[in-house]
């Protein structure tokens, strides 16, 4: 039967091959460049799940056949399929029934099926006014270095995958030319937060006046981001303060806004404007929960989302406190909201130690960026803690190695709790209850 999950889990995938065929073809690459199809598959997979992690150079490996595809596919991993799968409909005025609307549901993260169609035009009219804005600032700040028509193909590329926070880069350097321009890295930050936070929160924050009328989960998703920024610019800032290799000889406010871009990405975007390679180990650490933890729910980002992290701090704060229940802004959260954080995590977690283990065991490289690998691979970032003057990490590893991180990806795509469902077969509801018993954890 093709529930919602199964079509969610069934249409991103078929999305992949059908990109990967495309990459795979002679146009798709430039002069001299051969694509083998493991390579078409991992950046297939790479743009759809907006994840950003490479195994050739896309600046010069393809053409501008192949990278007008990957920026085809960047666009319809950050809508999602089922995103414009509804635009169709509607543009050959197809009603949609009650399992279309399941499947659109399911697809945008929505709460519920009243108005969906509107809520899928407004997805669209506010991803292509978003980029079409931040597509001109950056056209018009690299007027000044490329010819209009280049700087206007190198913005509309940025632009489209920082919102969609894939991380893709058309420069073989990514953004580290642009370190300290100020234009440049709040433009791409921007993008990628507002892409990060969701649609359903950026919706409500637009319409809602008024803080206290806004949902638990928008201010659970602006909150947990705000933090998370705060504390990673905090943390990377004192920790890199003196790495010669990064800002050591910067002054403060160019050290803070470095800080400030690498506390961003992590949020599954995938950017860089300095050789992620050359941080220091603990930073590396950090950002590892930074990309497990990921966006919000219903945005273009990945990660086991903020509104799951904050969530089980909350559960966490409140047994502590002896609470039985959890209440979050004079709200009570259901219990079953909270199990499912707690499963989401735990299955999240079991998938990247065991992609890391077979890694390990396969491939040669420092075990911490394995881990970094696989981490950014799950949480759709796209960093890559490549040794010093190598392009990526990725690009090293075996088809084997590859084709376990293009798993990893789609899970963290997907989501282990949506591609669980959709493998596992419904067995009915529960039509009675066994007695309790008490089991001593702890």
């Amino acid at each position: 039967m093709f529930t919602p999950h199964r079509v969610l889990a069934i249409g991103f995938a078929s999305l992949i091959l059908v990109g990967a065929l495309l990459l795979s073809m002679p146009f798709a690459g430039a002069r001299g460049q051969h694509t083998t199809f493991v390579d078409a598959l991992f950046t297939a997979t790479s743009a759809i799940c907006v994840t950003g992690l490479i195994t050739v150079d896309t600046a010069t490996h393809y053409s501008l056949w192949g990278k007008s595809i990957i920026l085809l596919l960047i666009q319809m991993g950050g809508l999602g399929y089922i995103t414009l799968a509804t635009m169709m409909f509607m543009l050959f005025n197809k009603q949609l029934n009650i399992k279309d609307k399941l499947n659109i549901q399911e697809g945008v993260n929505q709460y519920n099926l009243a108005d969906l169609g509107s809520f899928v035009k407004y997805i669209v009219k506010f991803t292509f006014l978003i980029e079409g804005l931040a597509t001109l600032i950056l056209t018009s700040h690299w007027s000044r270095e490329f010819p209009i028509k280049e700087a206007f193909g190198q913005a509309l590329f940025h632009c489209v995958s920082a919102f969609c926070n894939a991380g893709f880069s058309t420069f073989s350097n990514n953004l580290s030319n642009y370190v300290t321009d100020v234009v440049v890295n709040l433009t791409i930050t921007s993008l990628i937060i507002i892409g990060g936070l969701g649609f359903i929160v950026i919706n409500e924050l637009y319409n809602s006046r008024r803080w206290k009328k806004i949902s638990v989960h928008t201010r659970i998703a602006v909150k947990v981001t705000a933090w998370l920024l705060l504390v990673g610019t905090v943390v990377i800032l004192i920790l890199e303060y003196n790495n010669p290799a990064i800002m050591a000889a910067l002054p403060l406010d160019q050290k803070i806004l470095i800080s400030y871009f690498q506390a961003v990405t992590p949020r599954t975007a995938g950017f860089n404007t300095v050789n992620i390679g050359w941080l220091q180990p603990a930073t590396l650490f950090f950002v590892i929960i930074l990309m497990f933890i990921g966006a919000s729910p219903g945005g273009t980002g990945g990660g086991i989302k903020t509104t799951t992290f904050g969530l089980m701090i909350a559960s966490v704060m409140a047994t502590l406190r002896g609470k039985y229940q959890v209440n979050m802004y004079n709200r009570r959260i259901p219990g079953e909201i909270i199990r499912k954080s707690f499963v989401l995590t735990l299955v999240s977690l079991s998938l990247v130690i065991l992609v890391t283990t077979g890694l390990a065991m396969i491939e040669k490289g420092d075990f911490l960026r394995i881990l970094f690998e696989v981490v950014s691979a799950f949480g759709t970032v796209g960093l890559s803690a490549v040794p010093a003057g190598t392009l990526s990490l990725a690009g090293y590893f075996s088809d084997l190695g590859k084709l376990l991180l293009v798993i990893t990806m789609y899970f963290g795509r997907v989501g282990p709790l949506t591609l669980g469902i959709a493998l596992m077969e419904a067995k009915g509801t529960e039509l009675f209850s066994y007695a309790e018993e008490k089991v001593l954890i702890g």
